[in-house]
Parts: structure tokens; sequence; C-alpha cells
């Protein structure tokens, strides 16, 4: 039986993953959009219907979140506060329209909330922390910018001798592929996240055993929030992300889809709660680069760099402060 309180936990969950939904949606349709390989109707309505199929798929992210970053039992309220945090910080960025990353904001509200809540740091599991979240928050990101420049600087060897027109009739087709298979791995990855913490929610409320796995029920849910939340919203980050950073055409833009694609699909079958955000971003700057290292804009890339590094501190300090708020109350 499912307390009014973990119904609670469970209702903001699903409204952090609609926010993640339209949050990310330019993760994987700004670059199509930009190009005019699609237009941002049919890009949303791609994204949201692919961002449903890769929710399905597996669960490994999903466990990593509700097993592998805090090592006691947590109240309800706790993980509530975590989720709040989170919400919070997405929303702060998505009205400033800085694609910053809703996976490390879960995860840095989960432990600060968790910190405050036992009052200490010896609750987490910051050997799972180090190995599942900071270090990918590194080379993720970079294994994205040397994939796409490697690509694109073989994608200007194989097309030399072909006409510019020619070039981008072609990718503009192949665009529809890219973005497909980056909204699918989109989708495995990020919705999992608020998977694992609603099986969170339910293993500490005693529903659920810590064995089961991710229920079916809240794969759907999940599934179907995020995709809803992509077809709703997105086009506040759009911009930064399709054309802010530097100039794409549709080869780059094909390259900048598939080499996150190829990235974050790694990160899910290891279990790792990577930002597509972040991959997405960089994929795109490897590419940019490949032509010309000029053609970036870094000022651009500077400030989104900075909001990747200070987005775990924050969200911790939004989980620690609302669950210190809550504590209040309970």
């Amino acid at each position: 039986m499912l307390s009014g309180i973990m119904i609670g936990v469970i209702t903001v969950a699903f409204v952090f993953n609609f926010i993640s939904g339209f949050h990310d949606t330019a993760n994987a349709i700004a670059t199509a959009v930009y190009t005019k390989a699609l237009t941002p109707d049919k890009a949303i309505l791609l994204a949201a219907c692919m961002n449903l199929a890769g929710a399905m798929v597996s669960e490994k992210v999903a466990m990593t979140i509700s097993s592998g970053i805090v090592n006691i039992a947590l109240e309800q309220h706790v993980i509530l506060a975590a989720l709040i945090g989170a919400v919070i910080w997405n929303l702060i960025t998505w009205w400033l329209a800085i694609p910053s990353s809703s996976s490390h904001a879960l995860i840095g509200s989960l432990i600060g909330a968790t910190i405050v809540y036992s009052r200490s740091a010896g609750t987490i599991i910051w050997s799972g922390v180090i190995k599942k979240v900071v270090i990918p928050l590194f080379t993720s990101p970079l294994i994205g910018f040397v994939i796409g420049f490697f690509f694109m600087k073989m994608i200007f060897n194989i097309f030399a001798n072909w006409s510019q027109n020619k070039v981008n009739k072609t990718f503009l087709k192949a665009q529809l592929f890219s973005s497909a298979l980056v909204a699918y791995s989109h989708g495995s990855n990020d919705a999992q996240k608020t998977m694992g913490i609603i099986t969170l929610a339910l293993i500490s409320g005693g529903v659920l055993n810590s064995t089961a796995g991710v229920p079916f029920w809240v794969k759907v849910a999940c599934a179907a929030t995020m995709a809803l939340g992509t077809f709703t919203g997105g086009k506040r980050i759009m911009k930064t992300m399709g054309g802010g950073m530097t100039k794409l055409e549709p080869s780059s833009g094909f390259v900048a889809q598939t080499a996150s694609a190829l990235v974050i699909e790694a990160m899910t079958f290891f279990g790792i709660p990577v930002s597509t955000t972040q991959v997405i971003t960089t994929s795109i700057m490897g590419a940019g680069s490949a032509k010309r290292v000029s053609s970036v804009k870094w000022g651009i890339a500077r400030n989104i760099l900075f909001a990747w590094i200070i987005t775990l501190p924050v969200s911790m300090a939004f989980g620690g402060g609302f669950c210190w708020l809550i504590d209040l109350f309970v």
C-alpha cells in the first residue's frame, strides 16, 4: 500500500521526468532542426517516440541510482527533498537557456539530501559516485569531442569530391536516422534515472524488495512521462545547442548526433548515468572543430562548461537545503 508521502514522492519524480523531457529535448533534435533536416514539430514528435522506445530497454542505469549512490535506507521526505532540489535547478537552467545536466542535478541533490538527513558523508557510496558520476563527468564529454572530431575528418575525406549540394542532400536524409538514434539513446539513459529514484522510494517505503529490480509499471510510466515532456516543450535551449556554439551543416549535424549516440549507448550498457547534454554538446564542438577550430564559439562553450562544473555542488546544496527545510516539519 502506497502512503501519502510516497505518492507525493512518485508524483514529484514524474514532474522531474517531465521537465527532463522538455529540458533535454534540444539534445536530440536541435541539430536536425538547425540544419533544416526536420521541422521543429516533426523533430519533437520523432524525439518523443524514440525517447519512449529507448526508456523501455534496460534498467542498469536505474539500478545505479537506486542502489549505487547511498548506503542507508532513506525516509521518503529525503527522496522528496532530492527531487525538489533537482527540479528547481533544472527549471533555473532551462529559464536561462543553459544546457545543464539533469542527471547530475538529480544525483547531486540526492547526495546533498542524504548527507543532511544522516549528518554524515559516510552514508554516500563515494566509490560509486567517483566511478559512475565524477569520472564520466569529464571522460564522456571528452570522448564525444574526440569521436565527433575524427568522424567529421573522415567524412571530409570520403566526400571530398562530392559537390556541396549533393553532400547536403545526402546528410539531410541521414539526419533522420541520427536524430532517431540519439533520441533513443537519450531515452535509454535519462528516463532510467527517474525509474531509479522511484524504485529507491519503493524500497525505502517497504513496498519493494531491494533485489526486485524496476517494476514494469514504473518503466512504462517514466517512459511515457519523458515522451510527453519531450513533445510539449523544448525550444529555449534549442538555439544554444543547435547553432549557438558553431555553424552546423547537415554533415556535421549527422556526425554530432551519431557520435553522441554511440557514447551514450556505451555508457548505458555499463550502467553509467551519463549527461546526454554534455556528450551531445561536446560532439557538436568536435564536429565544428574538425572544419576550423575558430568556428567554435568558445565563449559560449566556457559558459556551458561552467554550468557543468557547478551543477553537482549547487544541486547538492539545493537537495540538502530542502531536506533541512522539510525536516523542520516532519
